[in-house]
């Protein structure tokens, strides 16, 4: 992808396949005069005008709503256009290969908005909570991206860049007027104030990874013996046939996925084969998989069947697990524990009830906007290791170098340094037309 705007760049914003609409976006210094020659004179800016367009053999192509946004204010920041065509096939691939003839080329994924982040029309943090709003599939994902783009999350780290290049200021002073008799508490008040920086960054990695799961969703595994009813509590829990339910052992031989809603969070739900030992070699397999799941699952639904009390050994001690005793019906009184019956469907609200508060207390929302990426986690841990070494440095100079890169971990996090050596691998995860 290239990162300059010197070549005009068009693409279908809307998904593929035959449609009541389609909207084709273009962006760069060609958009005049690409708009003009298909619709024969320039529409209005920034209002939707109808018009009939042609190509250049004066074929009409489709009766579309254009808009024509001139830059530096549109999206991109150079001058664009949206095609709001009808949605059929033939529509839209006469429409593109027009554009195509007249010297623009095809857009790459996420080019156009990359091109705002070059254009100073959003930071990198922005760009991305446009990504992931595209890909939200819940209103919690929603709400996060919302907030991050917002800007809520470029206003803390601009806000600590801010106070580190004062500080650098500072120091730089120091170290260029030694001979001046400064008070021994400005240098106090610098450490001070360094140390309670790097504290707030401390404090901000402390979120137990909250934002990076509601982005990613949570994976939940249910496990336990064979014949505990694993499978059909998934079923009960989808609320459709996800899982084959018998009253043979073992029937469960792979692990198997269903996808689902908890408290606004999307939720993998994993369906295991039954933790026992065994001689057979398939189910013993599939036996190391449900172990290897439930070791990375963010949550386990440990299950036991009726009156049993044992858990099984792989899911006894663990933080994570929500124990409950399935069967119920089959039970004379209270367990102490969750249960849930699939005859009666007894218990199941309670279950429900008590995930969807384990889902809010692993992703919920906190006052603050959350790291929803590894990229920016590693990039503030980098600037504390940066600011750890500034206040151990034995001399001014290396600490205002250490202080130099903490200024740049963080702005490689919104783009402001460094942005060409993040700009790729972020914006090749974007979808083609953004």
């Amino acid at each position: 992808m290239q990162s300059g705007s010197s070549d005009t760049i068009f693409a279908v914003a809307t998904a593929p396949g035959r449609a009541a609409l389609a909207v084709v976006r273009i962006s760069g210094p060609a958009s005049q005069s690409l708009v003009t020659q298909l619709c024969g004179r320039l529409p209005p800016p920034r209002r939707g005008s109808l018009r009939t367009l042609h190509d250049p053999a004066g074929v009409l192509l489709d009766r579309a709503v254009v808009l024509w946004m001139p830059g530096p204010a549109s999206y991109t920041g150079e001058d664009s256009c949206e095609l709001h065509l009808h949605g059929g096939l033939a529509v839209v691939s006469g429409v593109l290969k027009v554009l195509g003839s007249l010297g623009a080329r095809h857009a790459g994924p996420g080019e156009f908005t990359r091109r705002a982040v070059v254009h100073g029309r959003m930071d990198l943090l922005e760009a991305e909570a446009v990504a992931d709003l595209v890909e939200a599939e819940t209103p919690a994902q929603r709400d996060q991206a919302l907030r991050q783009l917002g800007g809520g999350l470029g206003e803390i780290y601009g806000g600590w860049a801010a106070r580190l290049l004062r500080l650098l200021a500072q120091q730089e002073a120091l170290i260029d007027f030694p001979d001046e008799d400064l008070p021994p508490a400005i240098v106090t008040a610098m450490i001070e104030e360094l140390t309670a920086l790097q504290q707030g960054m401390r404090e901000h990695l402390d979120d137990d990874g909250r934002g990076e799961r509601l982005r990613n969703g949570l994976v939940i595994a249910i496990a336990g013996p064979p014949n505990v009813g694993k499978s059909t509590l998934i079923n009960a829990l989808c609320q459709r046939d996800v899982a084959i339910v018998s009253s043979r052992a073992g029937t469960t031989r792979d692990v198997l996925e269903a996808r689902v809603e908890l408290a606004g969070v999307p939720v993998t739900l994993l369906d295991t084969a039954g933790l026992r030992e065994t001689d057979d070699e398939i189910e013993a397999e599939g036996v190391r998989r449900a172990r290897a799941r439930v070791r990375s699952a963010d949550l386990v639904l440990a299950l036991s069947a009726g009156a049993e009390t044992a858990w099984h050994t792989d899911l006894a001690n663990d933080a994570r697990v929500v124990r409950v005793v399935t069967k119920s019906d089959l039970l004379g009184g209270a367990t102490g524990q969750l249960s849930v019956s699939a005859m009666t469907g007894a218990g199941m609200a309670e279950l429900v009830a008590s995930l969807e508060n384990s889902v809010r207390a692993l992703c919920g929302l906190r006052e603050t906007p959350a790291l929803s990426r590894a990229r920016h986690r590693l990039a503030v841990e980098q600037t504390i290791e940066h600011v750890q070494v500034a206040l151990a440095a034995p001399l001014p100079e290396l600490c205002a170098e250490d202080m130099r890169l903490a200024v740049r971990s963080l702005g490689q996090i919104t783009g402001s340094v460094g942005v060409e050596d993040v700009l790729d691998s972020v914006f090749g995860q974007f979808c083609i037309g953004k």
